[in-house]
């Protein structure tokens, strides 16, 4: 129990406690070095910069209901922290992977004792998107009465991982990855300060800062963990201070992939990899693959998507393309991985570098408009089976010409309802084969719009 929690209930968070510099200290570098204000967070301007909506309700001490939504070490408990801490509220927190409704309500009793006693209560939950719907609806009544001001954090979108009653009430703040000048600050700083960094007993060498800088992909406690690994290693060869290029390696380890087989990355990936091969970019589609493999991604997620971009963004303007995607597939599915990847990269060069067209796209998309737009338009009687004598009699297939039995297998029959005489939904392009399928097109519209008939074919009905 601490005089802030009265209650002494365990989910208050304490203050970290000071740590004096060198590499290791009872707390690691990342947590010692976390801002304590909202001035100290780096490469959020666009949601900390000055006349910005948290900047301006901070001013007002006033702070709504937030969701924070952004990938790791993008700052998301540093300023739920600070904002309490600049409002002056209580801070409590929860984590969604070990709290159940019964922590939430131990927190609201809190929150309400403090409440009549002219106190405000900031609850931050971390991973919220992990809260179920009843959990999550368990805030709803005590967010609206004002009893908490829920700060949720998820780096899953909030528009799918939140129900929407929760999030009809929670402002959603979009935090972005670190880039390399934000990086850089925060390297310069653990390495400087006296009381919670590394007190000016290292230095990077440019080679060692720019590795730093890059493996941290965006991370800023990725970053100050590899800082924290390459000093204690450059320590322990009696490296004099400086850390090099060397130390990185060693002290890093290897990169652990930044991609979730279930979250948005994984769908952002996929994405990704789709478009590279619709803009012909094969070195691009090539990387997403890899790093969807990298990242444990099933291969057969991938060829689908290849068997569907083939079919979808080359159609027929190359009329190999679907079963080189075909048979990617069916490399993988006997295979497996590693031999069944060249077959899939064989298949990302081929979809990347083939001529590409939408028109299937588009002619499937009005053939669906048409139809809903004539549900009940009549099949010609030229067109309609006649199994029978009475459907014979009522002119079902009456002047019906079979194609192969005139020149060319050609008739100029019209085979859409009379309502749609001369709707064209499918327009093939002038690429790759899909030229000689205009052209053909293109000769038998011709002979359409010419109302000819060829002589001395058999009339019958099939």
């Amino acid at each position: 129990m601490s005089a802030d929690d009265p209650e002494g209930d365990g989910l208050r968070f304490e203050p970290e406690p000071a740590a004096s510099g060198g590499v290791r200290g009872p707390v690691p570098l990342a947590e010692r070095m976390r801002p304590r204000t909202l001035d100290e967070v780096e490469g959020q301007e666009s949601v900390l910069a000055p006349g910005t909506f948290l900047r301006e309700a901070v001013r007002e001490r006033r702070v709504p209901s937030i969701v924070l939504w952004g990938p790791p070490g993008t700052g998301k408990t540093t300023i739920a922290r600070a904002l309490a801490a600049s409002v002056g509220g209580a801070f409590v927190a929860l984590s969604a992977v070990t709290s159940g409704v019964k922590d939430v309500r131990l927190v609201i009793d809190e929150a309400q004792r403090r409440r009549a006693r002219g106190g405000s209560t900031i609850l931050f939950v971390d991973e919220i998107h992990r809260f179920n719907k009843a959990q999550q609806d368990a805030f709803l009544p005590h967010v609206e009465a004002g009893t908490v001001v829920l700060v949720g954090a998820t780096t899953e979108n909030p528009a799918f991982a939140l129900t929407r009653a929760l999030l009809s009430r929670l402002r959603t703040v979009v935090l972005v990855p670190l880039g390399p000048e934000a990086l850089g600050r925060i390297l310069d700083r653990a390495l400087e300060d006296p009381a919670r960094g590394l007190a000016g007993r290292h230095a990077l060498s440019p080679a060692a800062r720019s590795a730093l800088i890059d493996l941290s992909d965006g991370d800023a406690r990725r970053c100050l963990n590899a800082l924290e690994g390459a000093a204690a290693h450059s320590l322990a060869r009696g490296g004099g201070g400086e850390v090099t290029l060397d130390d990185v390696r060693e002290g890093a380890q290897r990169r652990v992939a930044d991609y979730d087989r279930a979250g948005d990355r994984a769908y952002d990936a996929l994405s990704a990899f789709h478009k590279s091969l619709r803009g012909s970019d094969p070195d691009a589609a090539l990387f997403w693959m890899a790093r969807m493999l990298e990242g444990g991604e099933d291969p057969l997620v991938v060829v689908r998507r290849m068997v569907a971009m083939a079919f979808e963004d080359v159609g027929l303007a190359d009329v190999h393309a679907a079963r080189v995607a075909l048979e990617a597939k069916a490399a993988v599915e006997m295979l497996g991985l590693p031999e069944g990847e060249l077959g899939m990269v064989r298949a990302v060069v081929y979809l990347a570098t083939a001529p590409k067209s939408n028109a299937v796209v588009l002619a499937m998309g009005a053939a669906h408009d048409a139809a809903k737009a004539h549900p009940s338009a009549p099949v010609p009687l030229h067109l309609r089976n006649a199994p029978t004598d009475l459907a014979k009699s009522l002119g079902h297939g009456e002047g019906y010409l079979y194609p192969h039995d005139h020149p060319n297998a050609f008739v100029a029959h019209d085979y859409l309802p009379e309502a749609l005489a001369g709707a064209r939904f499918y327009e093939p392009v002038e690429v790759g084969d899909e030229r000689e399928v205009a052209r053909r097109l293109a000769w038998w519209r011709k002979l359409r719009e010419s109302g000819a008939r060829p002589r001395g074919g058999a009339e019958e009905t099939r």
